[in-house]
C-alpha cells in the first residue's frame, strides 16, 4: 500500500510539450507511471511521444480518467493552471513550478480549499494541491509524479518521507535505501511560503498506512510548519517520527535559497523548531547520515 498514488494512478501533464514537461514526462513513463495525456493550449489534437495533447483539462477529461495532474507551467500562469485542474475536479494536483507570485498562490490555495470542501460535502474524493516549488511525490516501485531521480526509488521500503527541500529529499531517500530501510511514499511539499499541503496534512496519511513503519520529516528554518507538525505528532501520532532541520547553522540575516525560509521575530527559528520536536518526543538528527541511526533506534524501541 502507498499513500496518495499507486501503480494505477492515471496522470495528466499540464505543459507537457515544454522542455521541462517533456523531459519529466519521459522520465515518469520510464519509472512506470501511467501518463495518459498532456495539455498545452493551442496544441490540442497533436501527439507527443505517442500521447495525445489537449487544449484544456476539460478536453482531456472527456477522453481519459484523470486521477492527478502535474503542472509544468511558467510562474505567471501556474496558479491559473492549478485552478483549471481544481475546477475540473482533478483530485490530486502537483505544482512543480518555482517562483509563483505569492499573491497568486494565496488565491489558488484558498480556492482549492473551498473546492475541496465542496467536493467532500458532495461525497467526492476532495481536491488536494501539493506544492508549488516542490519535486512532487513518489511511491517507490509503483508511481512517480514529479522530478525525483528514478533509480533512488526503484525498491519499495517502509519509511514515509516528507520534505520541504527537493535535494535533501533525494539524499534522505538514498540513505534510507542504502541502509536497507527504503521509502514507502515520499512527498515533497515545497519550500515556498504558501503551499497547498503541509507536514501536518501528510502525517495522518502515513499514520493510517499499514506499510509505513516510521516517518522522516525534513524541515528547514523559517515558517511554522515544523512546529505545527510537532503539535500533530504529540497529540495524534503513534508511529515513530524522526526529524532533520536544515539551515540550523545559517548566520542570522543570511538569505536562504527557499522563499519560505524566512525567520520573523521568534517564529521559525531553529530553537523554536527543536523545542517543538523535543516536546513531541521526536529525535532530531544533527546530520543527514544520523537520520538512519535515529530511524533504526526508534524502530527497535
Amino acid at each position: 500500500m502507498s499513500i496518495l498514488i499507486d501503480k494505477n494512478t492515471q496522470v495528466l501533464v499540464v505543459g507537457m510539450t515544454g522542455r521541462e514537461g517533456a523531459n519529466h514526462t519521459k522520465a515518469m513513463r520510464e519509472f512506470g507511471t501511467q501518463v495518459v495525456a498532456g495539455v498545452t493550449p493551442g496544441k490540442g489534437g497533436l501527439t507527443h511521444e505517442g500521447l495525445p495533447v489537449y487544449n484544456s483539462v476539460r478536453d482531456a477529461q472527456a477522453n481519459h480518467q484523470i486521477d492527478c495532474s502535474i503542472i509544468f507551467v511558467p510562474p505567471a500562469g501556474a496558479a491559473d493552471a492549478v485552478l483549471e485542474s481544481a475546477h475540473a475536479g482533478v483530485p490530486l494536483i502537483v505544482l512543480i513550478t518555482e517562483g509563483v507570485p505569492t499573491i497568486d498562490m494565496m488565491r489558488a490555495v484558498q480556492e482549492v480549499k473551498q473546492l475541496n470542501a465542496v467536493s467532500l460535502a458532495e461525497g467526492g474524493k476532495g481536491i488536494r494541491l501539493i506544492g508549488g516549488n516542490c519535486p512532487g511525490l513518489v511511491s517507490s516501485g509503483e508511481s512517480k509524479i514529479g522530478i525525483m531521480p528514478n533509480k533512488i526509488y526503484s525498491e519499495k521500503g517502509r519509511i514515509g518521507l516528507i520534505s520541504r527541500s527537493g535535494t535533501l529529499t533525494y539524499e534522505a531517500a538514498k540513505l534510507l535505501g542504502d541502509a536497507g530501510l527504503g521509502t514507502s511514499t515520499t512527498v515533497g511539499i515545497g519550500g515556498d511560503p504558501i503551499i497547498g499541503t503541509t507536514f501536518a496534512d501528510v502525517l495522518p496519511l502515513f499514520e493510517a498506512d499499514p506499510e509505513t513503519d516510521a516517518v522522516v520529516v525534513i524541515g528547514e528554518i523559517g515558517g511554522a510548519d515544523e512546529e505545527a507538525a510537532a503539535e500533530y505528532i504529540k497529540n495524534h501520532m503513534k508511529k515513530p517520527v524522526v526529524a532533520f532541520i536544515s539551515g540550523r547553522s545559517a548566520p542570522k540575516g543570511k538569505r536562504m535559497g527557499h522563499a519560505g525560509a524566512i525567520i520573523m521575530g521568534n517564529v521559525g527559528t531553529p530553537e523554536s523548531k527543536l523545542a517543538a520536536f523535543a516536546d513531541a518526543n521526536v529525535p532530531v538528527a544533527d546530520t543527514m547520515p544520523q537520520i538512519i541511526d535515529l530511524v533504526k533506534q526508534v524502530l527497535n524501541k
